[in-house]
């Protein structure tokens, strides 16, 4: 069972009870317990010392915009989006989106706000311009 009291079959993984904290509204990383550091993608055992003592922490939601490319596509495909490598207060680096403002307005440095949104009808983590207040 996870902390926020969703059941998961025996055995679930992390990638499991990753999604389902966010089916949640959860936005939860790991964090060692060997050595303290935080890990994100979910994972059986720390990148940084090897221990299999992963516990789930709740997540600032805070980070900073590592890079960023801009992902064209022609018009009858959508909007252009961006796809981030973001730095998260924790430490850890992810992927993900910066959403709310336009694709090439995303620079290196910019602070951002992570929140639950969905892709593709699949839940995930995005981020808008930290102080956006959306």
């Amino acid at each position: 069972m996870t902390e926020s009291g969703n059941e998961l079959p025996a055995g679930a993984g992390p990638d499991a009870i990753y999604a389902a904290g966010l089916a949640a509204g959860e936005f939860k990383i790991q964090k060692c317990g060997g050595c303290g550091e935080h890990v994100f993608y979910p994972r059986q055992l720390c990148t940084h010392c090897g221990s299999a003592d992963l516990g789930w922490v709740t997540a600032s939601g805070n980070g900073t915009v590592h890079a960023t490319s801009v992902v064209r596509q022609r018009p009858e495909a959508g909007d252009h989006y961006n796809i981030a490598l973001v730095d998260l207060e924790e430490g850890p680096r992810m992927m993900s989106r910066v959403v709310d403002i336009p694709a090439d307005q995303v620079k290196i440095g910019d602070p951002v706000t992570a929140f639950i949104g969905e892709i593709d009808g699949e839940q995930v983590i995005l981020f808008r311009p930290a102080g956006d207040g959306s």
